[in-house]
């Protein structure tokens, strides 16, 4: 009796290998692996193309479009209605400028953007010497001074205290027409700089969303490395470390701030740079305010946590550039008066967003296995 219990559960169980065996051809089949969008960099990199970088470069375009308009109006007729109205299209456009000068790759670092349009302080002599010379080569390094939105605020805000004697420079001084010229020349090139770039981004979106990997000449290590170098030295020092002294060895530099011909610009220049920043970072679009995938949705995919708090990283960052937007809302909208009567407020800047770089430069770049290729001599 127990051979044949025996043999009937062999019978079964060989019944039951070969059922098997023909249900899966002979190979075993595994259930696919969860895809985690939140790594996804094709994903990121679209989106931080479409609907952020592109459509913010199109907003740009708005204001630049108008402050040349108003540029024309001026230089066809130099009045006190047409230089109101010139330079108010000109800080329009500044503060709109902040919103892309971050994205200092691909097409825009290859035509030198950010130096053609906001090197700061401008150049007084350097302008004043170059006003003469039509023939005078704008397109090197060395000229980064001599134009752009910083050259305009000379143009327009620093050449008197008061509007008529600002005025008499562009209708009965001896070289007013030449100045007119300037002012005309540095527009136009202003213009062709601005719709090269906007017209490369047409061709350059697919390599940047295509270029998927990790090494230094991928599209995220290009982004990562001009995004951090931005906040760190073009946000943290330009607009705070320089003229509080901060990076210059603790001599105050008030000549040094952003706008220093219309001073009571500086504040909402640093507060849409740092906002546009902080946008960014969570992947905001441009158009629908909806947050996609960033660097806060990929940081949180690869599991990024401060070892000592067990928080996020992302949540970390986003918890420290809160910090810095607070002290950056304290400021007086005056950054040459601050600087001169209450700097410490803005070395308190400073310091906040110096925490900010390094969670950036190292905790963040260290996450995503990003190699910082650029260099900096500030310790970081």
């Amino acid at each position: 009796m127990k051979s044949f219990v025996w043999k009937k559960q062999s019978i079964l169980f060989v019944l039951t290998l070969v059922l098997w065996a023909c249900g899966n051809s002979g190979k075993t089949v595994d259930p696919p692996a969860p895809v985690d969008q939140g790594k996804d960099r094709t994903a990121l990199l679209t989106h931080l193309a479409d609907n952020i970088i592109i459509p913010a470069y199109a907003n740009f375009k708005i204001k630049f479009d108008q402050m040349l308009a108003k540029a024309d109006a001026f230089t066809a007729k130099p009045d006190p209605t047409t230089l109101t109205e010139f330079r108010a299209s000109w800080a329009d456009a500044y503060i709109e400028w902040q919103k892309v000068e971050l994205f200092d790759f691909g097409p825009a670092e290859r035509q030198t953007l950010r130096n053609f349009f906001n090197i700061y302080p401008a150049s007084e002599k350097g302008i004043n010497d170059t006003i003469g010379d039509s023939n005078a080569n704008l397109e090197t390094p060395a000229s980064a001074a001599l134009q752009g939105f910083p050259a305009l605020d000379y143009l327009l805000n620093g050449l008197g205290n008061t509007d008529t004697t600002i005025l008499g420079f562009y209708t009965t001084a001896p070289d007013a027409a030449k100045r007119l010229a300037y002012i005309k020349r540095l527009t136009s090139r202003m213009n062709t700089l601005l719709t090269k770039v906007m017209s490369d981004w047409v061709s350059y979106r697919e390599t940047f969303i295509t270029k998927t990997g990790l090494d230094i000449g991928s599209s995220t290590s290009l982004m990562v490395n001009g995004l951090v170098l931005h906040y760190e030295r073009y946000i943290r020092s330009g607009k705070f470390g320089i003229p509080s002294g901060v990076m210059l060895n603790g001599v105050v530099s008030p000549e040094k701030v952003e706008a220093f011909y219309k001073k009571d610009l500086s504040l909402a220049l640093a507060k849409a740079a740092h906002q546009a920043y902080i946008d960014f970072f969570n992947g905001k679009a441009v158009k629908t305010g909806v947050e996609g995938p960033a660097f806060k949705m990929y940081l949180d995919a690869l599991g990024a946590k401060d070892a000592s708090t067990g928080k996020s990283l992302a949540q970390l960052i986003n918890e420290q550039f809160q910090i810095s937007k607070d002290k950056i809302e304290m400021l007086k909208p005056n950054f040459y008066e601050e600087v001169k009567t209450n700097n410490q407020a803005m070395k308190d800047v400073y310091t906040e967003m110096q925490k900010g770089v390094r969670m950036l430069k190292v905790d963040m770049t260290s996450a995503m296995s990003i190699t910082i290729t650029y260099t900096d001599n500030d310790g970081d």
